[in-house]
């Protein structure tokens, strides 16, 4: 498989305490609000922001002939930082990039300063399953994580049925909306912002189609997480989680009963994405659990 090119850019001085945010499954790194990643920076850190491969201004395969799994995914994460000249880092995830960053603190802790994990499920908790479970109807096992709320399953089986749109607006509507149902009841859903957000996604993105290849990567490597190792994790760990998480609800409690030490917190309003109004909360917070 040849290399990927991963796009990537930083924030901040170069002698400042450096934070790597990983953004979630077939999602962009702008996707991490400006106005959230200049409080950190403000806050005297260092901020690296990228987009995974198959999304926005990185690389694009041809799965078919290039396939790939999440591994290679994690593996970017590696590059990204020595591409950075980053030994460590503070690493901040998002939804799956908070499953990264919990994997690459098992697997390399001397590379993690601290973990912050947000709207994020447990590394081996079989997420994936519980979402494929619930939109197909069947059963959850006893014991199984909780799955996401009614309103996130009727709109992603809507989803599924539908056909692709075919203009650029349709496409922009499309992502307005999915933005909306991933955003929660918590809080008032600025539908001006999101079209803001979701025409700079659409724009940017050198095939925004490849995104799929994030669940053909997924399916190639169905045993990539390990189970049973979250209290090998050593780095200092926060786990944040909105009150009105539509996609994984209560599984940010399940990650700190895991990992030895880690502080949970709930952000009252909040969904499954990073609105305006929580900005000044996530980011003082994190900021407070990377200072050196």
């Amino acid at each position: 498989m040849r290399s990927t090119d991963i796009w990537s850019e930083e924030f901040g001085a170069a002698t400042d305490t450096p934070i790597l945010l990983i953004m979630g499954s077939m999602s962009q790194g702008v996707l991490w609000p400006d106005e959230f990643v200049g409080r950190l920076t403000a806050g005297g850190r260092r901020v690296i922001r990228y987009d995974h491969r198959d999304t926005g201004m990185s690389g694009t395969a041809d799965f078919a002939t290039e396939p790939y799994t999440w591994n290679d995914i994690k593996n970017d994460v590696y590059r990204v930082m020595d591409t950075h000249g980053l030994d460590s880092a503070h690493l901040v995830g998002h939804s799956a990039g908070g499953l990264l960053g919990q994997l690459i603190a098992v697997e390399q802790p001397k590379r993690v300063r601290s973990l912050t994990a947000i709207a994020s499920s447990p590394l081996g908790g079989g997420e994936g399953q519980v979402l494929m479970r619930a939109l197909t109807g069947q059963p959850q096992p006893e014991g199984s994580l909780p799955e996401p709320t009614p309103e996130f399953v009727a709109f992603y089986r809507a989803l599924m049925a539908a056909p692709p749109p075919e203009s650029r607006r349709a496409r922009i509507d499309g992502m307005i909306a999915e933005q909306r149902v991933l955003h929660g009841t918590g809080l008032p859903f600025d539908e001006d912002a999101a079209r803001r957000l979701q025409e700079r996604v659409y724009d940017r993105a050198r095939d925004l189609s490849a995104v799929a290849n994030h669940r053909l990567a997924a399916m190639a490597d169905p045993d990539f997480e390990p189970v049973g190792v979250l209290d090998q994790v050593k780095a200092p760990t926060l786990v944040i989680e909105g009150s009105h998480e539509p996609a994984k609800p209560g599984h940010g409690a399940v990650i700190a009963e895991q990992i030895p030490g880690a502080r949970l917190m709930i952000v009252a309003g909040m969904g499954h994405t990073l609105p305006l109004e929580t900005h000044r909360e996530l980011a003082d917070a994190i900021l407070t659990h990377t200072a050196e």
